[in-house]
Parts: structure tokens; sequence; C-alpha cells
């Protein structure tokens, strides 16, 4: 065994101390007979201990027509005069230590001067590859620092095998960690998630040294060995966090809308960005956190990678976004002249999101899936919400042109909203925010707004709204009727139910599968008035609530049953006016008092 410490030869003599000047010598009390010149540094130096040593210097004294030839260059040695230095050393018998900063240097060397068994036992060569075999692949932390060495080293360094030895060494050290810990993480996850975060791999702070090839290398090792993709999750996100500018820091706003770096700079961050996405886990069972996703998403778009690379991560956020935060979406966009947040990739989200709603449904053929309950159903409503309250922090925007917000309400489907009063209170903050909208466009705009969907509250608030159109003022003011006749005759809505829903019957000259279209349809209109009779009992309740106590306070003070009912139901108003009660207060203040920045948050504009 070599212990880490050991060197290449043996001698009892001092080092001596060497200095950058033109001549070096060796021996300072005995004349040399021949200099050598190593990238403008020359050594003075003994032919002897050299040719015995080195085949290279061998060749070059024999080949020389000058017998006496005292000057030999060579040129492109690996690791320079410094390494040179030491592989000199060696030759002289003098003592220094093979360490894991300078063993691929001076096996990259050995291997240029030819310093093989064939001119001296227990040559260069041979000592450096046992360092390598017996102290470097069998440990995860000096293969990675032997790895990273290898990075300013020329191709030699590839032919002798130095970075896949060592990537090899490091996928499997991490596998026999992986194994090791198994125990320690089965009582980590019995534990609290504090803890639990504490069991991940100490080697994923040690990869982030590594230059974004060989981490590549690394990384595929490690998958096809086995190692768990959550560890290797674990490792992307810390190499992105130690390599990217500012991927850490949920950055949402960005005033100077401009790229962080430019340059080479960009270029390499461009480069980490892509290979990180390619290396991502496909295994469904890992879970790549969504902040991470989306932080990559930014900075993609910053350093302008690749369509590719842009929609793998659109389509992995898709796969989960209705886990995903509103502050999430809020992407800055970095297209001069156009709006302040990057509407477009939001959109092409989206997109993904109800492509996969669709697949899922398909694959069960029946009736299953379209239950209340079912996830897909669940996942659409919770999209629903989050888009509407997204509208509401777009909408103040100035630069947001009326096609992208309306390209994004009408990309969700009718059954993805309950209630409408979200999406009335986003049109609501861009009709005020965009003054100059002309009848047309502001009916275009209101005519998504479903007056049947809107709560007790929204109606209020959209009677005395005068940016509406007066039409759907009209709609609302009617269907108020409509349902203060059914609060005071008792009746639950069937009205509605039967208005909204066709009662035929498939036909039979239908093909099997336009049957269960139909059919899929019909039942998700069923479980749209299911869930919309759900909103109205509520609100009936309330109203039965305020029906009793006016009855009390007519026996008290002699006011009718009417004026009582009408006084109950003007209580509850977030949506008022200044005629119609308390404004609803803010949610979070204003960004800016120009309204340039867009940031007007979850509050109504009235």
């Amino acid at each position: 065994m070599v212990s880490e410490t050991s060197f290449s030869s043996y001698n009892r003599s001092p080092t001596p101390k060497f200095c950058n000047s033109f001549t070096t010598r060796i021996f300072s009390d005995v004349a040399g007979d021949v200099t050598i010149v190593v990238d403008g540094d020359s050594f003075l130096l003994h032919k002897f201990p050299l040719v015995s040593r080195s085949g290279k210097i061998r060749k070059m004294v024999a080949d020389a027509k000058d017998s006496n030839i005292s000057k030999l260059e060579l040129l492109d040695l690996p690791g320079g005069p410094q390494t040179f230095e030491l592989a000199m050393k060696f030759c002289y018998g003098m003592n220094f230590e093979i360490t894991c900063a300078n063993v691929a240097r001076l096996r990259c060397a050995a291997e240029y001067l030819e310093m093989t068994e064939n001119y001296r036992e227990e040559n260069l060569i041979e000592r450096t590859e046992v360092y390598l075999n017996e102290i470097v692949v069998q440990s995860l932390e000096k293969s990675v620092e032997v790895l990273s060495t290898c990075e300013m080293l020329p191709p030699i360094a590839e032919e002798v095998g130095i970075p896949s030895r060592c990537v090899e060494a490091i996928a499997m050290n991490a596998c026999k960690e992986q194994l090791v810990s198994g125990l320690s993480r089965l009582e980590c996850d019995s534990e609290s998630t504090e803890l639990r975060s504490g069991c991940l791999e100490w080697w994923v702070e040690d990869l982030s040294v590594l230059r974004i090839d060989f981490y590549q290398s690394v990384i595929c090792a490690m998958g096809r060995m086995g190692v768990r993709p959550d560890s290797i999750v674990g490792s992307l996100v810390h190499y992105a966090q130690a390599s990217l500018k500012g991927i850490g820091k949920c950055q949402i706003w960005n005033p100077a809308r401009t790229r962080p770096t430019s340059g080479l700079v960009e270029n390499d961050q461009k480069a980490i960005v892509e290979t990180l996405v390619s290396l991502m886990p496909t295994e469904k069972s890992s879970s790549i956190p969504m902040n991470f996703l989306f932080g990559m998403l930014r900075m993609a778009i910053m350093v302008d990678a690749t369509i590719a690379c842009k929609l793998e991560l659109e389509r992995r956020i898709a796969l989960r976004l209705e886990v995903v935060l509103l502050d999430d979406l809020l992407i800055p966009s970095v297209q001069t002249g156009d709006s302040l947040f990057d509407v477009d990739t939001v959109h092409r989200i989206l997109v993904n999101f109800l492509q996969r709603i669709e697949e899922e449904e398909n694959e069960d053929y029946g009736y299953e899936s379209e239950c209340l309950g079912s996830p897909s159903h669940g996942s659409m409503l919770k999209v629903g919400q989050l888009i509407d309250a997204y509208l509401a922090e777009i909408a103040p925007d100035p630069y947001l042109s009326l096609q992208k917000f309306i390209a994004m309400i009408e990309i969700l489907p009718d059954y993805a909203r309950v209630i409408d009063d979200g999406l009335y209170r986003a049109i609501d903050i861009y009709l005020k925010a965009h003054s100059m909208l002309t009848d047309n466009e502001c009916k275009k705009l209101c005519k998504f707004i479903d007056c049947q969907k809107l709560s007790q509250e929204a109606c209020n608030h959209a009677a005395q709204n005068d940016r509406l159109p007066v039409q759907m003022a009209v709609r609302v003011l009617y269907f108020e009727q409509l349902r203060l006749k059914d609060a005071l005759s008792g009746s639950s809505g069937d009205g509605f139910l039967s208005q909204r829903i066709s009662s035929g019957v498939p036909s039979a000259a239908m093909s099997p599968r336009d049957n269960y279209a139909s059919l899929r349809r019909e039942n998700r209109e069923l479980k749209l008035e299911v869930s919309r009779m759900r909103v109205r009992l509520s609100e009936l309740e309330k109203e039965q609530t305020f029906m009793k106590q006016g009855m009390i306070d007519k026996a008290g003070n002699g006011k009718t049953f009417l004026t009582s009912l009408s006084k109950g139901i003007g209580r509850i108003g977030i949506f008022s006016g200044p005629a119609g009660g308390k404004r609803h207060k803010n949610g979070r203040k204003s960004r800016g008092a120009d309204g340039k920045t867009g940031r007007s948050r979850r509050h109504s504009v009235s």
C-alpha cells in the first residue's frame, strides 16, 4: 500500500529552494551539462539522471547531430515548468510529495516524458498510477479533487484515462454511500422534516466545484449505477445555486429588464442551464422543487437558452401546475417594448397543463375520472383560481395588450371556474387600467363573464360599476331579479339547472367515441351545476339568516320584510363601490405610484 503522503524517490539530502531565474540549477555545486527550456523557463541539469528515466529526453539526446548538445527545448509539456521541476526531482531521487493536487499533472508529464518501466523500475508512471489506484479512486472527495485539476490539462489526460477513472470512482463511491446511509435515511423518514433535510448526501456540495462537462459525466454515471433520483435532484439544485448568478434568489421583478450578463459569462451560464435541464431525472417518482424549475426557467429566458430547453422546463412545470404559487408565475419579460410580464410563457404552460388533463381523462374510458372528487377535476379548479389571481396581477400592466389578456381568459374551459368572481375582478382591474378601450373592446372582454356564476357581492358591485357595458349591467340585474324571486319563493334554483343542461340521450347513430365525448360534456356540466348549487345553497343560508333577523326587527320597529332583506343582502359587499358600502381593503400595497410597474396587487381597483 502507498500512503497519501508517500513520495516518489528517497534521498536524505534537503530539498533545495528553486527560484524563477533564467537558469535553475538542481545542484549549485556541480556544473550541469544540459539546459532544458520549458515554456521559457530554463533548467541547468545533467544528462545521465535524465536519460536513465526519461525515454523522450534519451531519444532527443541520441538524435542530436552534435554529441555535445547542451540545450534542449520541450514544447507543450503538461503542467508547465512547475510539473517539470517535480519530474526532475524524481529523476534525481529527491524527496517530494505526490498529492491529489499534482498527481494528474505528474501522470501526464510522465507520459509525455516517456518515464516507463522500460527505462527504470518504479518509474514515475508507475508511482503515479499506484497513487491513483490505491489512494484516489478509493475516495469520493479525492476523486473529485483530482478530476477538477484535469480541467487545465491537455487531451493527454483523456488518453491516459484519468478523468474517466475519476468519474467512475465518484459514481461508485456515491452508490456505496447510498447503501451505507440507507439505515440512517430510514431513521430520518420517521422523524421531522428538518431532520430529513439533513440526510442529504454530503457529496452534493463537493460536486459543485467541477466544470459543467465533467459534472455532466459524473451525473450520467450516477444515473447508470442507480443513484437515487432525489439525490441527483439535490445535486442539480446545489450546482445551479453555486454556478448561476442569482438562481438562489426568487427574483420576481427586474426593473432594468435586461439580461444580467453578457459575452463569455453569459455563454457559460447558457451551457450550464441547458446541461442541467438535460440531466433532470425522468422518473415520475422524482420530485423537482417548483421554485427550482421556475428559477431555471427565468435563467433560461434571460440567457436565451434553446427552445427545447425552455419547452422542457415549461412541460415539467405543467405537470404540477396545481401546486404552483402565484409569485412563481410572475416571470419578468426581457423583451423591450413588450408587457412587463412574460405572458406568452405562462400561456404555453397552461396549454401543456390542459393537454395533460385531456390525456389523463382519455386514459380512463369511463366515468370514474369525471366524478366531483377526481384528481383531474380538482386540479382544474385549483388552476382556475390560480389563473384568475394571475390575471388580476397582470391586469394593471399598461403594456399588456387586450389580445394577450383575452387569450389567457379563454384558454381555460368553462368548468374550470365554479364562480366567476375572480375573473370579474381581473377584468374590472384591466378596464380601469386601460381606460382608452373602445365600447366594442369592452363588450368583447366582458362577454367572458357568466352573470349566473357571480356571487351576490360581485353582482352588487357590477350593478353599480360604470366601467362595464350597459348590456352587462342589464344582464346582471336580470339574473339578480331571478335570484331574488327564487329566494322569496323558496326555490332551490332548479330553473337555472333546467336552462343550462339538455336532457337528451346519446343517439344510437353516433359512434361510441362520440357518445362518450357527449356524455362527458354533459357530465362536466352536471358537475359544474352541482358545485354552483352548493355555492348558491351557502348564499341562501346566509340570506335566510338575514330574513329571520328582518322578521325580528319588523316586530320591533315596524320595518317591512323586503326592507330588512335588502339591508341584509347589502351588508356583504367586498366588491361594493362608493354607493354600495365599504371598499374592500387592499391585500398588499401598490408597488409604485406611477402605475408603470403594474404591481397593484390583490385588490379591486374600484
